[in-house]
């Protein structure tokens, strides 16, 4: 066996046991990382083979995130990132929206951290969890441990979410969003939704603009973002009053 075999092998086995997925937030929850783990029939084949690389992992391509939305949906069902914002009177003075997140069809990982910024969040806690061990809150981040396959679990919190610009508009950034792992960046379906019927505002733009793979849905006081894609997605909204 190879020494760069046997370092991959080492690195494989420090990603089966411990399996960390690493979910950062810029304004609330959005990257996600994730390592699946390799079955003992998998890896006995592959230890006997001549290919340096393992098999889940043949197909993952390094790149830098860059955005590509998804013309046809995966015939898979991929990891859904599901966001709920609403927007209060108060949210105008002082930045702070309520939020309710999922992620539904979560990768089957021993261990999982769900992290926020601590800066941006606040009153975290989980309202439903499902195929998932064992579920906590701890600090700014919510951890999981013993991720079955098609896992769900839901939190709710408050994010500081919304800023008011110098000529009196306010901006509503969401992201990044990912599902990354080592240098790839796979597939993911994120949605959100925002609620400002507690308001006076009105939304003026909708950023990225709408297209294949990224549809918008508009009424007065709603806006619903529907994205499939890979890499790194940020959405932005404006509003005025």
């Amino acid at each position: 066996m190879s020494l760069a075999k046997g370092n991959l092998i080492m690195r494989l086995f420090k990603i089966i046991l411990i399996s960390l997925v690493f979910v950062s937030s810029h304004y609330f929850t959005s990257q996600i990382v994730s390592a699946n783990s390799l079955t003992e029939a998998a890896l006995e084949k592959w230890f006997k083979s001549d290919d340096p690389n393992p098999p889940e992992f043949q197909q993952v391509e390094s790149n830098d995130g860059d955005l590509f939305f998804l013309n046809k949906k995966p015939e898979k069902p991929v990891h859904h990132h599901r966001n709920s914002l609403t927007v209060y009177s108060n949210s105008l003075k002082d930045g702070w929206v309520k939020l309710e997140q999922c992620h539904v069809n979560l990768d089957r990982v021993a261990r999982v951290q769900i992290m926020f910024s601590k800066k941006r969040i606040r009153n975290i806690k989980i309202i439903n969890s499902d195929s998932i061990g064992r579920a906590w809150v701890e600090n700014n981040s919510v951890q999981l441990e013993n991720v079955k396959d098609n896992a769900l679990v839901c939190v709710e919190a408050w994010s500081k979410a919304l800023t008011k610009n110098a000529d009196g508009s306010y901006r509503l950034i969401n992201g990044p969003f990912m599902r990354k792992f080592l240098d790839g960046y796979f597939p993911i379906h994120v949605t959100i939704n925002v609620d400002f019927k507690a308001t006076d505002l009105k939304l003026v733009l909708v950023e990225p603009l709408a297209q294949d793979g990224f549809k918008v849905s508009k009424t007065a006081k709603t806006v619903n973002m529907d994205a499939w894609f890979e890499g790194r997605l940020k959405t932005e909204l404006t509003f005025i009053n």
